[in-house]
């Protein structure tokens, strides 16, 4: 199969209703969002790394494109968790590395994400500074304490209580990590891919846990898209034709699998909570699979060098 693209538009407003249809169903309409809070990599970082010293940037041409400008956003425009924010009423919520982001500001929610950044401390490595989902959760905890200066604690319990928080990890830590090429190899490229996957779900079970212990309550959990479909793998496996890579793409459902036993035994075992299991993995598939649904297409071509570009400045 021929790899196409479609208009960011088309693909956003696929994934938006997709989203906004389960967000519906889980969260009753009884409820008022009144924050967002989100947490990943690239796919939802608004500009954190441009706070930071990284080869993980996203504040130069072509970036931003619709905005006029680059905001730090690694698309042309809007994430998927902008689109949904402005569907909420919410406006776009700021980088937490942003010197403006205080004050009331933080009522609205903050974005915690970072580009590079992974499950596991260890990922993304090679992109020197990131902010990994400790480190995320870590910089919500003090965002927290902001809140409860200014409302109070019951009222900033209140306020997360109905706030939205996202979550999207998973990508780098195979790209950026099990997979990434380098003369340093950590103990757990070694590991067989159940094993690894075995890591970062305990990993993760862990920080999600400490999430709902500081006060989150709605959490959308997205899983990995088919990684063996970007360029960078597609270039690393020229073999494959063009077709996507089977072994990364192997890698990403052994997660997802994982993830979402995982999001149904949270749901049972942290009370009071209310997950939705984001399938981005099978929204993208759908969009390449049968790309003429959604509209135009266009034939893109790869160069070996995008590959080079992705590790070195993604």
């Amino acid at each position: 199969m021929s790899l196409y693209y479609l208009s960011t538009k088309l693909i956003f407003e696929n994934m938006f209703r997709i989203f906004t249809l389960l967000l519906s169903f889980k969260f009753s309409i009884s409820y008022k969002i009144q924050a967002s809070f989100v947490f990943g990599d690239s796919l939802l970082d608004v500009g954190n790394n441009n706070y930071i010293t990284s080869l993980a940037k996203a504040n130069h041409h072509p970036y931003g494109i619709d905005f006029g400008k680059p905001t730090g956003r690694f698309c042309n425009g809007r994430t998927v968790v902008d689109v949904i924010e402005q569907h909420l009423g919410l406006g776009y919520t700021p980088p937490y590395l942003s010197p403006n982001t205080c004050g009331s500001v933080i009522l609205k929610g903050v974005n915690y994400a970072s580009a590079a950044a992974g499950i596991l401390n260890y990922t993304g490595h090679i992109f020197v500074g990131r902010i990994n989902f400790d480190a995320q959760i870590d910089n919500f905890a003090n965002t927290r304490e902001d809140i409860i200066s200014k409302i109070g604690v019951r009222g900033a319990l209140k306020l997360l209580k109905n706030s939205l928080f996202t979550v999207a990890f998973g990508s780098n830590d195979f790209l950026d990590n099990y997979l990434a090429p380098g003369p340093s190899i950590p103990e757990w490229q070694l590991l067989s891919p159940e094993s690894f996957v075995a890591i970062m779900i305990s990993t993760f079970r862990v920080q999600i846990t400490r999430l709902f212990t500081l006060g989150a309550r709605k959490i959308v959990v997205i899983n990995v898209g088919p990684i063996g479909c970007i360029p960078c793998m597609r270039d690393l496996n020229p073999f494959s034709g063009d077709k996507c890579v089977k072994f990364p793409n192997h890698l990403a459902q052994l997660f997802n699998t994982q993830l979402k036993n995982l999001v149904e035994e949270l749901r049972t075992d942290l009370k009071g909570s209310l997950f939705v299991y984001g399938d981005a993995y099978h929204i993208m598939e759908d969009i390449m699979m049968n790309y003429s649904k959604y509209g135009r297409v266009k034939f893109l071509i790869f160069f070996p060098f995008i590959c080079l570009w992705r590790f070195l400045f993604y």
